[in-house]
């Protein structure tokens, strides 16, 4: 009998034991138990950077290279929609740890918050109905109206365009729509998304002029003195050492990535092209549509 209890209390601590292990496992959602909670803000209106399926989950450039980044850093990424005219009163506010948004690295956002190294290379451009043919350049577009999307760098730019009446939009369908309808009589947006949408069917009836307006960079945003911004750094070098930047690029934009710099030096803008180094030079439009893949599953929202 003793024989018979003693067997049954070694059964019972064994299935404990099971069911211990089952939900220690179900409260740590990754497979390193040492992972450092990371809140990401980030805005699923921007695609081919940010996409958010009918499902809810999140997808794109951005969302996997935030993802390769968690992976080599040792962080367990929680993600947060987020309008981008909030992210840095939100990062500045400590309400978040970090944004990846396609968020351009400047001096202004700088005196606020902090940026990772450049992790994408990228620029304006100037987007128009398919049947104007007024607007070719930026001198093109004196006295015109202009669209552009609430804090950022297009909003910037817009205001340097002599006599322009600019009307500011929440997000990228938003402004275009109004392109569509006649409202404005072009958009001052990010090249690659712009080109992206257009290639892919989503913004029929709309065309890119002329060469990219500036050249920016694309970094990683964090409150100042933030303790994640090392890692986050020393991640970005990994996956650009170890040949997984690469492969994520060629996943979204079938092209061999550029070459990115260690830290920021400065967007550089039309006035800038006299002061540039050798073999640097504006990207045309077209050169950046050859590098937008076709998929047709990619809604533009």
């Amino acid at each position: 009998m003793k024989l018979i209890n003693f067997k049954w209390q070694q059964l019972i601590l064994s299935l404990g034991s099971l069911l211990l292990i089952i939900a220690c496992k179900s409260f740590y959602p990754t497979n390193n138990l040492d992972a450092i909670p990371l809140r990401v803000a980030t805005d699923p209106t921007f695609v081919p950077f940010e996409i958010q399926r009918a499902s809810g989950n999140l997808e794109g450039f951005d969302i996997d290279l935030m993802n390769a980044i968690a992976k080599v850093a040792g962080f367990a990424v929680q993600f947060e929609s987020l309008p981008f005219d909030g992210m840095i009163s939100t990062l500045q506010a400590k309400r978040v740890d970090a944004a990846i948004s396609g968020i351009t690295i400047t001096a202004e956002r700088l005196k606020t918050i902090a940026f990772s190294r450049p992790y994408f290379k990228a620029g304006l451009a100037i987007a128009v109905r398919e049947d104007n043919q007024n607007i070719k350049d930026f001198n093109s577009l004196k006295g015109k109206k202009i669209a552009v999307q609430i804090g950022s760098t297009g909003a910037n730019f817009a205001k340097t365009i002599p006599n322009a009446k600019i009307s500011t939009f929440n997000s990228g369908p938003e402004f275009f729509q109004d392109l569509l309808n006649g409202n404005v009589d072009a958009v001052v947006s990010d090249a690659f998304a712009t080109l992206y949408a257009i290639k892919n069917g989503k913004l029929k009836g709309i065309k890119v002029v002329a060469d990219l307006l500036t050249e920016e960079y694309y970094g990683i945003a964090t409150p100042k003195d933030s303790p994640h911004l090392d890692a986050i750094n020393k991640g970005i070098a990994t996956l650009l050492s170890n040949g997984t930047y690469k492969q994520i690029y060629q996943k979204w934009f079938h092209a061999e990535p550029p070459q990115l710099p260690d830290s920021w030096h400065g967007t550089r803008g039309l006035g800038d092209k006299e002061n540039w180094g050798q073999g640097e030079r504006v990207l045309s439009s077209s050169h950046l549509l050859s590098s937008c893949p076709p998929v047709s599953s990619t809604p533009y929202l």
